[in-house]
């Protein structure tokens, strides 16, 4: 039986992002019905054209920039999205303070999100923050 997880994104550290990006990615592969909610920190990557990287909080986030192995989180979401239909929704709140634009979003990203309707939607969910 698929599961309804929810996962709000607001850290800018490459840790907290990989371990969502890893959730999202797995879950959405297996089925569930995955919604990510990006706001504060975690909206800067994914902005087209964005090419800076998430700095490490500590050691392991570190390895995980130089462990040619282990995709980036970026991917992973884009994959959560295209294969397992994910819904990837940025801030509306953050897109103002940010002086971002929804269409300056990666092209998986939905349709700017607040954090009211975002909250009402994922009822009955499993939810995750990083």
């Amino acid at each position: 039986m698929a599961q309804k997880i929810s996962i709000v994104c607001v850290s800018g550290a490459r840790e907290k992002l990989q371990m969502a990006a890893m959730i999202a990615s797995v879950a959405a592969a297996s089925g569930d019905e995955v919604t990510v909610f990006f706001s504060m920190n975690a909206l800067q990557y994914f902005v087209k054209g964005q090419d800076c990287e998430a700095p490490p909080e500590g050691a392991f986030g570190v390895l995980i920039g130089k462990h040619a192995g282990v995709p980036p989180f970026k991917q992973l979401f884009a994959f959560a999205a295209d294969i397992g239909d994910a819904k990837l929704l940025p801030c509306s709140m953050a897109l103002d303070l940010l002086g971002i634009k929804g269409t300056d979003l990666d092209p998986e990203f939905g349709p700017p999100t607040g954090l009211t309707s975002f909250l009402s939607d994922i009822s009955g969910s499993q939810l995750f923050t990083f």
